[in-house]
């Protein structure tokens, strides 16, 4: 809807924030979409604070809307709001979930928080608190949050993990006499609201058809437990916005003139910022997806890009697949531009070590992985360009995030990297970013708001191999 005073948008909004992590962030995240959507029939547009790809999964198959990443540490404001206003133009409200505890950053100031950025959007926030073990002392805990930071309004909080009866009356009397803040969900401890987990965080949405069966019981618990009306009175007290600068790029051609960049999409590689794809398009680019566990051989493309994911949970699935194996090696020994960020990397390797046992993948690069049970590389990633390499120039700081329990061995000594870490872990403490002719393969998850020059360049790449290949010089 429009604000007719001044042509502001004004988009119902609201963050689930949450005082630590493990508070139940993500189920209520997810039953209170589930609900909206397919109890109120309302467009709802998801978005995730943070470097993320598998709780934007599941908060996207339960709106049934691509859910986008806003990461104040990644992005300016600016692009923040614009990609909120761009993405919920034709939603009725946009539902953003938060990471780790409310006012939890990178530093003192509380840089790259979901507190952030709810006052970046000039958002609400309602406060999911576990209230195992605690009574009266809900009170001084969500007054602390209510009153830290006077730029952030604490709307409304979700009891989560409430025992029984009595000990939900005890919470809302101290909410109401100290506090005077609503409360709008009461969830009882022993609530089926529970997703399966893996090493790297929930299984991803697309991986398990029978997880629908556990999506509904949230959907129900949600219906019978949040105050959705609540909860739209909350979203509806956001302030307009102003339209940013910006808009969809036109499309530059007919897709037979399009240089073709192959994406390996699967069980196996899902982890893919909806944003790098559209980037990659409204770049000049055709996207053409490739199935790691199935495709026989690679399709004709012009530039192939390899996202995350779990290989090794699918590794011997991917080992079985010796011809898309082979033929990828063969397309990089032939100048193919690639581009691979962590499972992508370990993918390209000779070979993954995990539970005792070896798989052979592509030998496209000189190393092998090693899967560890504690994370090798956990968190925001910035690295600064070094080396020759086939998308970025020298000098370059490019800042993205890492969460991998891989390492590499047997990495050959004439190996070169085009990354020196800043922050973080990437391969070995020190570099990041393998180069094997027109191959970049690191740990580093970046982001097209983020990293705009990417997309560009990874096309120019594909175009300048496509014009290689017209002139049948390959």
């Amino acid at each position: 809807m429009k604000d007719r005073k001044n042509g502001n948008k004004c988009i119902p909004r609201l963050v689930i924030g949450a005082p630590r992590g493990r508070s139940g962030k993500t189920t209520v995240t997810i039953g209170l979409l589930a609900a909206l959507v397919r109890h109120l029939k309302l467009v709802v547009q998801p978005f995730k604070k943070g470097p993320d790809f598998i709780d934007p999964g599941w908060l996207s198959r339960v709106a049934g809307r691509a859910c986008r990443n806003l990461d104040s540490y990644l992005m300016s404001g600016e692009t923040i709001r614009y990609s909120l206003l761009r993405h919920s133009r034709d939603a009725d409200m946009a539902v953003v979930e938060g990471a780790m505890g409310l006012f939890d950053g990178v530093d003192l100031e509380g840089s790259g928080s979901t507190a952030e950025i709810a006052r970046i959007i000039a958002a609400p926030v309602i406060l999911v608190v576990d209230t195992t073990r605690m009574t009266r002392s809900v009170a001084p805990l969500v007054q602390g949050f209510m009153r830290f930071d006077p730029r952030i309004k604490v709307a409304g909080v979700v009891l989560n993990r409430v025992a029984r009866r009595r000990h939900e009356q005890m919470l809302r009397g101290a909410l109401e006499k100290y506090c005077g803040i609503p409360v709008l969900g009461v969830i009882p401890k022993g609530k089926k609201m529970v997703i399966p987990d893996r090493h790297l965080g929930l299984v991803p949405a697309g991986e398990r058809e029978e997880l629908e069966q556990a999506l509904e019981e949230i959907a129900r618990v949600a219906r019978q437990c949040l105050d959705l009306e609540g909860i739209l009175a909350v979203a509806r007290q956001a302030p307009p916005m102003e339209m940013a600068a910006g808009g969809d790029a036109p499309d530059d051609g007919m897709p037979d003139n399009k240089p073709v960049i192959g994406v390996f999409r699967d069980r196996a590689f899902s982890f893919y910022y909806p944003e790098n794809l559209e980037a990659l398009q409204e770049a000049g680019a055709r996207l053409v997806y490739i199935d790691a566990l199935r495709d026989p051989d690679l399709p004709q493309v012009d530039a192939l890009y390899i996202g995350g994911g779990f290989p090794e949970v699918f590794a011997g699935q991917l080992e079985a697949n010796e011809g898309l194996r082979k033929s990828v090696l063969r397309a990089v020994e032939a100048g193919l531009p690639v581009y691979a960020e962590c499972g992508g990397l370990m993918y390209l390797g000779r070979q993954i070590f995990w539970q005792g046992r070896s798989y052979r993948m592509c030998g496209a690069l000189p190393f092998d992985v090693v899967m560890e049970d504690r994370p090798c590389g956990h968190g925001y990633e910035v690295v600064e360009v070094t080396g020759e390499n086939p998308f970025f120039p020298a000098g370059s700081v490019i800042k993205g995030h890492e969460f991998h329990h891989s390492r590499l061995v047997n990495v050959d000594r004439d190996v070169r990297f085009a990354y020196r870490v800043l922050r973080g872990s990437g391969i070995d403490g020190e570099k990041d970013g393998v180069v094997y002719r027109n191959v970049l393969a690191s740990y580093n998850h970046i982001h097209a708001l983020a990293t705009p020059r990417w997309a560009e360049a990874l096309v120019e790449r594909a175009r300048q191999w496509r014009a290689h290949r017209g002139m049948g010089n390959i």
